[in-house]
């Protein structure tokens, strides 16, 4: 995916470490808003605080609860996000590969960049399922006095629940992963057709920033659902669970609170994601064009 692709493949650890980066950076800038769309998809009306806006949430959290509480749950994603973004930009190559010697082509078309995208997702879902369910549960203000902390939260839930509960919610995560990378592969590939060629650096960085906030926000339109979905499952710590599984979860929450409710933590989530996927995409290709020019 990066722009570096005619050069010789970096080596997996090259490219888990200039993953790692990427992810980890987006994380530390975009985190907040992350956290602010969890509280808005766990919002049920008349039941506990309600917040009526994104700066409405920012406000409350920072008043009544601290302004360390807007990075509560963030280590989980820190300790993920190597591995997750080098499996979603290396699985997505993989998959490019084994595409275009199927089709026996050696360019990609955006159907299978899609294609190849919706694969990557699904192998990146299966790896940070555990990781989700822990900053889910940490996250949600009512949880604040139930864990202590990252350590605490997982070993509780273990404890309580079965070591085979930090896989609640793994068929959503793939929904949720699988329609996110598919649009924003998809969209990237487009993009960077359609815009002119970059002749300077600068134009290099403004193209891939375009392509990832364009790709990011597009697959947020998409899969936002599926993360309603998916954040309602992981939270669901009871005997006799409500959601289980995607389809069924959308079907309920559509039925009792609204098709609007699917969309819950729409606008904090695409502020991130869509600007989040610009700072991904032009993070990673910096980094892997440094290593393919001093390293590689």
């Amino acid at each position: 995916m990066s722009s570096n692709a005619s050069n010789k493949p970096l080596p997996f650890l090259y490219q888990f470490t200039a993953g790692g980066i990427a992810g980890v950076s987006e994380i530390l800038i975009m985190y907040p808003l992350d956290v602010v769309k969890t509280r808005f998809q766990l919002q049920v009306t008349g039941v506990g605080e309600s917040y009526t806006s994104i700066l409405d949430c920012f406000k409350k959290i920072i008043k009544n609860e601290g302004f360390g509480r807007l990075y509560r749950g963030i280590l989980p994603p820190i300790l993920v996000e190597a591995p997750k973004r080098a499996i979603k930009f290396s699985a997505n190559e993989q998959y490019s590969n084994i595409l275009k010697q199927f089709y026996g082509t050696s360019k990609m078309s955006q159907g299978m960049s899609i294609a190849s995208g919706i694969s990557s997702g699904c192998t990146e879902a299966i790896v940070i399922v555990p990781f989700e369910l822990v900053k889910i549960r940490l996250q949600d203000k009512n949880n604040a006095g139930k864990y202590s902390g990252t350590w605490d939260a997982l070993a509780k839930i273990i404890r309580q629940e079965g070591p085979f509960a930090l896989f609640n919610g793994l068929e959503a995560t793939i929904w949720r992963h699988a329609t996110w990378n598919g649009g924003y592969f998809g969209v990237i590939h487009s993009v960077r057709k359609s815009l002119p060629k970059a002749e300077t650096k600068k134009d290099e960085l403004k193209n891939n920033f375009i392509a990832g906030g364009l790709g990011g926000t597009v697959g947020t339109i998409i899969n936002t659902p599926f993360d309603v979905v998916k954040t309602r499952v992981q939270n669901d710590s009871g005997l006799v669970r409500k959601y289980n599984w995607a389809l069924p979860a959308i079907k309920t929450v559509a039925q009792e609170e609204g098709f609007r409710a699917l969309y819950k933590g729409f606008v904090p989530k695409v502020l991130r994601l869509g600007p989040g996927g610009g700072i991904l995409l032009v993070v990673f290709d910096q980094v892997t064009g440094w290593m393919q020019k001093h390293l590689n």
